[in-house]
């Protein structure tokens, strides 16, 4: 019975999968209002297995990070046959695989990118960060410069998102791994945002490097799963999202030695409806900025920092895995004073990112798609 139904709704979604294709082929360009500006929408690449991250090289090739363990490329506007090669093994259990992908601030100079991905190890798995320089197609030089712990066999909250800031600090998240426990223990690597060096190096000014038995690479904990993470273009602050449990869903701001209150204070409840606590504000803990009840699951979260969607300079978009859509927010400082959805039903969003050419780009999973957000 369960194989049945199993399959059933494995080709109910294959079948949802092929009218959504058919209906982004059919209106591929059309033009899409918006409360500010309109916009195209045009479909980069189809058929991926659960695009995660996107960056793009100096070349303006685009590439893109599959959840299984492939990195793709998609070069003027095409989606190439040859994948990378030398990609790190993954713990592709549930929610874990292979995450992000940045390039170094200086990457024309130095040629290091840097993957976060789920790692095996013994007991199971955990978020990684690697850095390895492209030889044509392969991965090479790879050194891994973080590995999370301790190794569980589940498969969910991996965090995985990474962001470098001004001075060149590469930041990272790893979810607290279903524990949460885990988020409040210093001595432990999950449930955390961290602060390193480029090549691994703890800097001497983090928080935490003073504090017996502590991680020195924490930056702030009280973290339950934050999946996006974007540099402020005016402020150079890192900000942050993450999941709440049923509802609880926060934006932040990350700050060194915050503790952000999970499990101690949110808005979420249990997924069984039960409560967690009822403190949603407490004393020490760093309250979110903006939250959302019910949940939207967020995922992916990039401020548009051009001239090519004027109206939305300085916005926040946030995708939703939930709603299958991506939200627009307008910020007057550290407050968000309007909320839009776009793209509704488009897919369960990952990843967002600005290009060079100043478009923003879209990944999303269910179906496997990249698309390009182009300004009238």
């Amino acid at each position: 019975m369960h194989f049945i139904l199993s399959l059933v709704l494995t080709i109910m979604a294959c079948e949802s999968n092929n009218d959504f294709r058919q209906k982004m082929d059919e209106n591929d360009g059309e033009l899409i209002s918006s409360e500010k500006l309109n916009f195209k929408l045009d479909t980069i690449a189809q058929d991926l297995e659960n695009p995660w991250g996107m960056t793009f090289l100096p070349n303006g090739d685009l590439l893109v990070t599959e959840r299984e363990g492939e990195i793709r490329v998609i070069r003027d506007g095409k989606l190439l046959d040859q994948k990378i090669t030398g990609v790190p093994e993954v713990f592709a259990k549930g929610q874990g695989g292979l995450f992000e992908i940045k390039l170094h601030p200086d990457y024309a100079s130095n040629g290091w990118l840097y993957i976060s991905y789920a790692a095996p190890g013994k007991g199971g798995g955990n978020t990684a960060i690697m850095r390895a320089k492209l030889g044509g197609f392969n991965l090479i030089h790879k050194e891994v410069i973080f590995q999370a712990e301790p190794f569980v066999s589940g498969g969910n909250h991996f965090g995985g998102r990474m962001e470098f800031d001004r001075e060149g600090y590469l930041y990272f998240s790893v979810g607290e791994r279903g524990n949460r426990d885990n988020a409040q223990n210093l001595k432990n690597t999950s449930g955390k945002v961290f602060r390193i060096h480029d090549d691994g190096s703890v800097p001497s000014d983090n928080p935490f490097v003073n504090e017996s038995g502590a991680k020195q690479e924490i930056f702030t904990y009280g973290n339950r799963n934050p999946q996006g993470m974007d540099i402020h273009p005016i402020t150079g602050e890192i900000w942050t999202h993450e999941h709440g449990p049923m509802g609880g869903d926060e934006i932040n701001i990350i700050r060194a030695g915050s503790n952000y209150g999970w499990p101690i204070a949110t808005y979420g409840k249990n997924y069984s409806g039960t409560t967690i606590t009822d403190v949603t504000s407490k004393p020490g803990i760093a309250d979110p900025l903006h939250y959302w009840v019910p949940s939207i699951a967020p995922c992916g979260m990039s401020f548009v920092t051009g001239d090519s969607f004027g109206a939305w300079k300085g916005d926040l978009l946030v995708g939703s895995l939930k709603f299958r859509y991506v939200v627009r927010l307008e910020l007057d400082g550290e407050s968000v004073t309007h909320e839009e959805k776009l793209l509704e039903n488009l897919g369960r969003v990952r990843a967002i990112t600005e290009g060079p050419d100043g478009n923003i780009y879209v990944s999303t999973e269910s179906p496997g798609l990249v698309v390009r957000m182009v300004p009238e």
